[in-house]
């Protein structure tokens, strides 16, 4: 199947409620389009110069979220365009966005990133420390806390993503209990290609999809 018929399948068996974010890192503009008419609303790339020459040309008919780290000296670009940032995973990451934000008089809806699977190589927050972190970010008057987002493993059984999905919905609901002001326990982004079905199980309303969408990377 092609890029329209993947994206109008994937579509047509999620819950109304679940946003599909399509990931557009190395993806060509007119594969991003086709993906586009075919109905995603939504797209998230990794790298802030890729998304800015994407933008440039596909503009405002999608929200775009950001699903990378940039560099410290990206952020400034970044927040001209960019509609959410998915993986703020520090204080550093989150006063540099509030500065550039600031300056723009710009507010910008963030996901905390969670290091659910306590994986060295990846980032995110440890569980114990997701609700400090909030507390602090949420006193910053440009960015609005809007939920959790974690990865899981990519590869594998998918079932094996399950319990990190169980315990960043655990700490979700945790966080949202606790009514912290600036902060809006909105959004739970997990789950992707191999995974996303049981990441909405678990209570995922945000879900990362590229390689059902547009097929393997060449990368």
């Amino acid at each position: 199947m092609g890029i329209r018929e993947n994206v109008k399948v994937i579509l047509s068996e999620l819950p109304k409620d679940v946003i599909l974010v399509a990931a557009i890192k190395q993806r060509t503009t007119q594969e991003i389009l086709e993906a586009i008419e075919a109905g995603i609303k939504v797209v998230g790339d990794n790298y802030v110069q890729e998304a800015e020459r994407k933008y440039e040309v596909i503009g405002n008919r999608v929200k775009w979220h950001f699903i990378g780290y940039p560099q410290r000296n990206k952020v400034r670009k970044l927040v001209k365009f960019i509609d959410m940032i998915e993986t703020v995973d520090s204080v550093e990451f989150a006063q540099e966005i509030e500065k550039r934000c600031a300056s723009l008089n710009k507010t910008m809806p963030v996901l905390i990133e969670v290091n659910s699977g306590r994986e060295a190589q990846k980032a995110g927050v440890l569980q114990e420390d997701v609700e400090g972190i909030i507390k602090q970010i949420a006193k910053y008057p440009h960015i609005k806390v809007q939920g959790l987002m974690t990865m899981g493993p990519r590869f594998g059984n998918p079932e094996d993503a399950r319990p990190y999905f169980m315990e960043t919905r655990r700490i979700f609901e945790e966080i949202k209990s606790l009514d912290i002001p600036n902060v809006e326990m909105k959004y739970l982004s997990m789950g992707m290609s191999n995974s996303y079905k049981i990441a909405i199980e678990e209570g995922a309303n945000v879900i990362r999809i590229g390689t059902l969408i547009f097929g393997e990377r060449k990368d």
